[in-house]
């Protein structure tokens, strides 16, 4: 069974902050990540037996030529390992995880974010509290209630659970999940389980750690309450606990675009859907 690890790749543009020279700049994706989710109590300690905290440091990397390569071009990624079990029976803590991200981003530069890629270890949730972390994603939810209606954002989402075949048969479930409790952050219009192979990126991940390669597939369409970090942090633990819920309890990769022709602001706001 793989671990807890979850990751996240950024796909879009990335313009350096001009004083970022990387031949004397001394901070990287890295040890920002670290030094900014340490400084939110989120890091648990690299010490032995040490307690505290959500998620360990894996590994984090911008990429050097985000203008080479495939489109769009993944500009960073940032790896965790969740310290287990999830605290409280909680919601994974993707809103966290991405609210770090969205801050490093920030420093290292301006972003024009185009899709982003995100591996959920629904393995770490218990199917058995998902009561409580559900109450806890709706009150997040409000968070969310006054966004700027013109920044509503028509997406593409897709939920692959690799050689395993459980995201077939939840998906149905899954999406009646969505449409069941009253929030305002995402609403389902359509899904499908065939083999809808538009805007499909590659996993940035090993096979080994989420029971890849990606084979089974779920799309779903929709509308986002606005394009950023924190409404796709919400949307993903929403996701893995609906999917948890119903059954699927290995890792799931998720990806989210904005569908074509949307005309939502691309704009990298980190501290958009985040109380910063």
């Amino acid at each position: 069974m793989p671990d807890s690890t979850m990751l996240t790749a950024l796909f879009g543009d990335l313009a350096l902050h001009p004083w970022r020279d990387p031949a004397v700049v001394s901070s990287d994706a890295y040890s920002l990540f670290v030094a900014r989710s340490s400084a939110m109590g989120w890091l648990t300690s690299a010490e032995e037996n040490a307690s505290g905290g959500v998620w360990g440091m894996n590994d984090a990397g911008q990429d050097p030529d985000p203008s080479s390569g495939s489109q769009p071009s993944r500009i960073a990624w940032f790896q965790v390992s969740l310290t287990e079990p999830v605290p409280g029976g909680g919601p994974l803590p993707v809103q966290a995880f991405l609210a770090c991200v969205g801050d490093v981003m920030a420093r290292i530069g301006t972003s024009r974010l185009q899709a982003v890629q995100i591996l959920l270890p629904v393995q770490s949730l218990a199917a058995s509290s998902r009561v409580g972390s559900v109450m806890t994603l709706l009150q997040d939810a409000g968070w969310f209630v006054d966004c700027d209606p013109d920044q509503r954002t028509q997406v593409r989402i897709t939920l692959d659970s690799g050689r395993i075949p459980s995201i077939h048969s939840a998906a149905a479930d899954i999406v009646e999940r969505t449409r069941e409790f009253k929030q305002d952050v995402f609403s389902c219009h359509s899904f499908s389980v065939a083999g809808d192979e538009a805007m499909v990126l590659e996993p940035a991940v090993t096979d080994e750690l989420w029971m890849g390669p990606a084979h089974h597939r779920t799309t779903l369409h929709g509308t986002l309450a606005e394009w950023s970090l924190g409404a796709l942090g919400w949307l993903a633990a929403f996701l893995a606990d609906a999917s948890c819920w119903h059954g699927v309890s290995t890792p799931l990769m998720l990806t989210v675009c904005q569908s074509e022709g949307s005309n939502s602001n691309t704009d990298l706001d980190p501290s958009a859907g985040f109380g910063g």
